[in-house]
């Protein structure tokens, strides 16, 4: 049995609401709120960054997965958002958390799934045998340009996952990926904002990736998906992952578990991810989950996971999504988050 044997999330306490950002262009809040099902987002806070998400994360991971930080042999961080241009964001990880130097490290990108890659790889050395844990994060401090759409929903937070053999709270039974060259969203080198192919970030791209590895997952596992309890994909904002999993026949209430994107926002690389998490807080033994997640440029990673008898004995061991989510929330206003994330910039 090859799979997840610790998983972790970490969101960061600040948040700004819709109608904070919507009030500041003179948009209409409510109309915001129902066009993209977003109420709030989260904000890192100023010393805040991939890394330092990572690492929380992955702490979380530890304390579910009980094992030797030093028996993990590989850290892959996937993100749009790493700190530095040439330093991988592993190498402070592995230091801080005490798992290196014996341990192979890198970074990885593929817009909003290299978190997905990051998990589909540290699971795939597991399953050669090359380790015996690798662990694989997602994680993302994203920007939009002050009044693009985009800002409603580019948030921060990011989730962990530890691979391995022992103990296995949720079996990997089954992995799908999906990728054409699809520029509907990119951000050049030196650019502080992505730019985006607006309505063409729709259907010729999330939607006809997800439902390609979808639907390949489905036919290669020779499921329905009335056979899964649970139900996650890539959450750009609150309305696709609901129009995706009603194309593939799931229903509303097997995705409402890890649909958190209307109180967290689009965590980009730890979107799909955190989304997980969150039905790992929850689910039993037994229960299949079905998950898909999407990246620009274009690509979808799937997996099809059973929980485990060993879920329930780690569950309660680290924060949940939900308990981050609901707890100890700080709110800005505009000027607030702007300076947080760095939106007005001064001479120095």
């Amino acid at each position: 049995m090859i799979g997840i044997v610790g998983y972790g999330a970490y969101l960061p306490r600040y948040r700004i609401k819709a109608e904070t950002i919507a009030q500041q262009w003179g948009s209409d809040p409510e109309s915001i709120k129902r066009g993209l099902l977003l109420n709030e987002k989260t904000v890192p806070g100023q010393d805040e960054d991939t890394i330092t998400i990572s690492v929380e994360a992955a702490k979380n991971a530890l304390k579910r997965a009980r094992i030797n930080p030093q028996e993990i042999g590989a850290v892959y961080i996937g993100s749009e958002s790493h700190p530095y241009a040439v330093k991988p964001s592993g190498a402070t990880l592995v230091d801080a958390l005490g798992i290196g130097p014996h341990v192979h490290v890198a970074s990885y990108e593929f817009a909003c799934k290299a978190g997905s890659e990051a998990m589909y790889v540290a699971y795939s050395h597991v399953k050669a045998g090359e380790m015996k844990y690798a662990l694989g994060i997602g994680a993302d401090t994203s920007q939009g340009a002050p009044g693009d759409a985009l800002e409603y929903s580019a948030s921060a937070g990011g989730a962990a996952f530890i691979m391995g053999k022992e103990n296995v709270i949720a079996e990997i039974l089954f992995t799908h990926s999906f990728t054409t060259d699809t520029p509907d969203f990119w951000r050049r080198e030196g650019e502080f904002y992505p730019r985006h192919a607006g309505r063409f970030t729709g259907e010729p791209a999330y939607f006809k990736h997800i439902l390609g590895a979808g639907r390949a997952l489905l036919e290669k596992s020779k499921l329905s998906p009335k056979d899964f309890k649970y139900a996650v994909f890539h959450m750009p904002n609150g309305k696709f992952p609901q129009e995706v999993g009603k194309k593939l026949g799931f229903t509303k209430e097997q995705l409402e578990t890890g649909w958190i994107v209307p109180w967290m926002g689009n965590t980009y690389s730890g979107s799909s991810p955190t989304g997980l998490a969150a039905i790992l807080d929850e689910a039993k033994p037994g229960d299949l989950i079905f998950m898909v997640s999407f990246g620009s440029g274009a690509g979808s990673d799937g997996f099809i996971l059973k929980a485990t008898d060993e879920l329930p004995k780690v569950q309660n061991l680290a924060p949940k999504v939900r308990d981050l989510l609901n707890n100890n929330k700080i709110y800005l206003n505009y000027g607030e988050y702007a300076k947080f994330r760095k939106k007005i910039k001064v001479n120095e």
